[in-house]
């Protein structure tokens, strides 16, 4: 079977490209398209593959803020030749799903989320945008939407990331989807003993729908020590309003990410995320989660056995709930927490994703 992955930017090395990743180890000839590419971002997993770009990867900045060409995006779309391909994979977040399919071909489209800053989240999007986004938004949100409300239609089978995302894809295009999680590295998550520190841990990029201030204010008030791992348009804000007990660390190594979760008490979750894979990412190291209960946390964290959720998106409840796993905390069992996230393991991805596309693209 002959294999073509569409990816919708490989510029930096982030969940949907260790997805990536996975379907290069289960196809090592398959061809890879993209919008932008920065081979310096990326794993050699990845760079071992024949890599095409269009039009967009020449363009001033696009290997570092590929977002801004998305008006672009459906007609660099149509450069790509498809034929001779028995399987098209498309990874989605962004668009990439708009083919031009060969007329034998099977298109399946592993979706991350159907774009957020175009559907659910775009109002929080727009708010927080600047003045020059706001009129870029304005004037391309309608287009964009009827792109990718017919881009679907070139979609035999969706996979979705998540349960959260399979209702998001049947609300906006009215598709049914199989459900297959991504993976977590477990081994390496879970090869250190863990340290505990006394410190709560944020992990995530420092943007308002992941709401790191609801982390940072509930542990100021309660003056415990919390270590923040991650940057973005935030970083400044809550710098200002934070309190000696905070540490912003930013940008950390995977060594230094794994001693950080191993050490923590507990990690923070306070965003909506479509499937989230921090929560796993800790759970593999044995740190159990307190996550607020929406989104794909719902999915991967095991209440009073991996961690708790909180149920109203604010401090208050927040606060309530680290005080409720402070009276619990040694209930918490590093073995139990370790034994979930191997069922997120990159191996049981790679046998239920291999399985579930072998049925749907059978050779004839």
């Amino acid at each position: 079977m002959k294999v073509a992955l569409l990816h919708y930017w490989l510029t930096n090395m982030r969940g949907g490209e260790n997805v990536v990743e996975q379907f290069c180890k289960i196809w090592p000839d398959l061809d890879i398209f993209t919008h932008a590419y920065n081979p310096e971002a990326m794993s050699e997993q990845i760079n071992s593959h024949s890599i095409t770009t269009n039009f967009i990867n020449k363009l001033p900045g696009a290997k570092r803020n590929c977002q801004k060409y998305l008006p672009l995006m459906p007609r660099a779309i149509k450069s790509f030749n498809l034929s001779g391909y028995d399987c098209i994979i498309s990874s989605e977040s962004g668009p990439i799903k708009g083919i031009r399919k060969p007329p034998k071909a099977i298109h399946i489209c592993y979706c991350h989320t159907p774009m957020r800053y175009l559907w659910d989240m775009y109002d929080d999007y727009y708010l927080n945008a600047s003045f020059s986004q706001k009129v870029a938004m304005s004037m391309c949100k309608n287009y964009l939407r009827s792109y990718d409300l017919k881009s679907a239609d070139s979609v035999d089978h969706f996979i979705a990331n998540s349960e959260f995302v399979a209702k998001r894809i049947k609300r906006i295009y009215d598709r049914e989807s199989t459900v297959i999680h991504p993976p977590v590295d477990v081994d390496f998550y879970s090869q250190l003993s863990p340290e505990y520190g006394d410190y709560y841990l944020f992990v995530g990029q420092l943007t308002h729908y992941k709401r790191p201030d609801l982390a940072i204010e509930a542990c100021t008030k309660m003056n415990r020590p919390i270590r923040i791992v991650g940057n973005g348009p935030l970083l400044s804000t809550l710098r200002k309003n934070a309190g000696d007990n905070v540490q912003f660390l930013e940008k950390v190594s995977s060594d230094q990410l794994r001693k950080l979760y191993a050490g923590a008490k507990a990690l923070i979750f306070p965003g909506v995320e479509d499937f989230g894979i921090v929560p796993l990412e800790a759970q593999a190291a044995g740190t159990p989660v307190i996550a607020y209960r929406d989104g794909g946390a719902v999915e991967t964290v095991i209440e009073d056995k991996t961690g708790l959720f909180f149920d109203q998106q604010n401090v208050s409840a927040l606060q309530s709930m680290i005080e409720e796993f402070e009276l619990q905390e040694k209930r918490f069992s590093l073995a139990s927490i370790q034994s979930h996230a191997r069922e997120f393991s990159e191996e049981k991805f790679r046998t239920t994703i291999t399985s579930t596309i072998n049925k749907m693209c059978p050779v004839n």
